[in-house]
């Protein structure tokens, strides 16, 4: 008797960089907040359209944006694009089951880290994937669901506590 092997995924038979979510959705809709700093400037908005996101060429600030829920491939189809993302990278942000792993692109660090927290309704442990993409003056981190270890690092930017906007998105 033959077994049958269970499909991973729709992906299967399409070319590397076809953008397709691999996971569980985590989330209901997608959430885009942006942060834009420097040492005297701070913005904090979230954003309802992905374009608004996009990098602006004359502000030399620090710019984060942190996408949770994973699940609307075009978010990412536009971020990547606006900000030169490689389509392997993306397909690598929207697959949950990578392994940690750091990539150099260049232009960008391309990082994948398993985020664990205790869930107390359940006495279990949560694992997450984050996928975090730096460049020269940007930020992108993309997470499964919302509420993370961020928060307070988030919390010393808006109250420019520490060095975090004095320095650049390397020091982030």
């Amino acid at each position: 008797m033959r077994k049958r092997h269970k499909k991973r995924s729709g992906k299967a038979g399409l070319p590397p960089g076809t953008l397709v979510h691999i996971g569980e959705q985590k989330v209901e809709s997608t959430r885009i907040t942006l942060m834009d700093y420097d040492e005297v400037r701070f913005e904090e908005r979230r954003i309802q359209n992905v374009g608004e996101a996009l990098p602006q060429p004359e502000e030399p600030t620090v710019r984060w944006i942190n996408v949770d829920g994973l699940h609307e491939v075009e978010v990412l189809r536009v971020l990547g694009e606006g900000f030169g993302i490689h389509p392997l990278a993306l397909e690598d942000i929207l697959n949950t089951d990578n392994r940690p792993k750091v990539e150099d692109y260049g232009a960008y660090l391309f990082i994948i880290v398993k985020m664990l927290a205790f869930d107390e309704k359940t006495n279990g442990i949560l694992k997450e994937q984050v996928s975090i993409v730096l460049g020269r003056n940007f930020v992108l981190s993309f997470q499964e669901r919302e509420g993370d270890i961020f928060n307070p690092i988030r919390e010393r930017i808006r109250t420019a506590k520490g060095r975090v906007r004095k320095m650049q998105a390397d020091y982030l």
